[in-house]
């Protein structure tokens, strides 16, 4: 064998095992270019999605609730709720809770009595305010009118996102990024959560 060549072939130049710094450079500056495009559009998908979910839940307490009222041939409330045990407020504060219960006195405002059922209760939207025309809706047997109204859905992103919940007077829910006149729709103020 001649030894020449195994001298050149164990004393050559080796393979480096790292990164140079430029190579690092490269890397961090394409990571910080994917970061700088999808956290603002990873950011917008979430803020739609929470919007979606609280659109959803307000839909499904609509219709549970008008299933209800059918179901127990008795007017069923729909109403904000802060503490889950009692209707409150003004209609601004929904996304602080809500509540679902068989008004079995029908009183006016509607109230949970001693004997009133609870049917359901909806967890807080802190991401979310959600506001309404009326503070509790109440949905009747038989198809009779139900009380009608609008609930609007906004986040950080105000008016421009913001998204209706329309409840007819027979008590059927529809969405819209409009109110019922066919307006834009507006939201509080930004200090609100």
């Amino acid at each position: 064998m001649d030894e020449s060549r195994s001298d050149r072939r164990t004393h050559g130049p080796r393979p480096s095992a790292g990164v140079t710094l430029l190579e690092l450079l490269m890397v961090i500056a394409i990571a910080g270019i994917v970061l700088a495009v999808g956290v603002p559009a990873f950011s917008e998908v979430a803020a739609d999605n929470r919007r979606a979910g609280a659109v959803n839940a307000l839909v499904t307490a609509v219709h549970h609730t008008r299933s209800e009222a059918l179901k127990r041939a008795a007017p069923v409330v729909w109403c904000q709720s802060a503490d889950g045990r009692q209707c409150s407020g003004d209609g601004a504060g929904w996304h602080l809770g809500w509540l679902i219960f068989e008004n079995l006195d029908r009183d006016r405002p509607p109230r949970v009595d001693a004997g009133e059922p609870v049917i359901r209760r909806g967890n807080p939207r802190p991401k979310s305010t959600i506001s309404a025309n009326r503070a509790a809706f109440v949905f009747r047997p038989f198809n009779k009118r139900a009380t009608n109204g609008t609930l609007v859905v906004c986040d950080h992103r105000g008016a421009a996102a913001a998204r209706a919940v329309i409840i007819s007077p027979v008590g059927r829910p529809r969405t819209s990024d409009r109110d019922p006149r066919r307006r834009p729709l507006s939201c509080p103020p930004q200090g609100r959560p």
